[in-house]
């Protein structure tokens, strides 16, 4: 009896010294950082969802075929593809739009595009003055 009252003292005072630890060396009574925001941009993670953008091939034609697979999975519902067809009886995307502001950047319609057309960047700036501006079309997404 007076065992189990030990160790579940020992236990709580472990937990303690580990808590206080954290507190001691956070911001509160350490030195704060600041990163400087404009001038010193952040790294995001290997695997951060970011911006779109639609990748041209080797000779420069813009991959996407306007299968509308990204749009069909897209949870959003954000993203807006018309096709139409060239000369050469080639699909292509004639109207390709995402509405950022609506994007929750899960990633799906990368996944989901059979040519890997589409890319999640790690461009993390996405703020605008207009909801228009939010619309990214196809010209605005294959820019370098």
């Amino acid at each position: 009896m007076i065992g189990s009252i030990i160790k579940r003292i020992v236990a709580l005072l472990v937990g303690l010294k580990e808590t206080m630890g954290y507190f001691l060396g956070s911001t509160v009574f350490g030195k704060p950082v600041t990163q400087m925001y404009p001038e010193e941009k952040r790294t995001p993670y290997p695997r951060f969802h970011g911006l779109h953008k639609l990748l041209r091939d080797e000779n420069g034609k813009e991959k996407c075929v306007a299968c509308s697979l990204c749009a069909a999975v897209c949870p959003a519902q954000c993203i807006t593809v018309e096709a139409d067809e060239n000369e050469q009886n080639e699909k292509f995307a004639r109207l390709y739009q995402i509405d950022i502001s609506r994007c929750i950047f899960c990633g799906y319609c990368v996944e989901a595009c059979p040519v890997g057309a589409l890319l999640l960047t790690g461009d993390y700036e996405l703020a605008e003055y207009t909801r228009a501006g939010m619309v990214y079309t196809k010209e605005r997404l294959l820019r370098d």
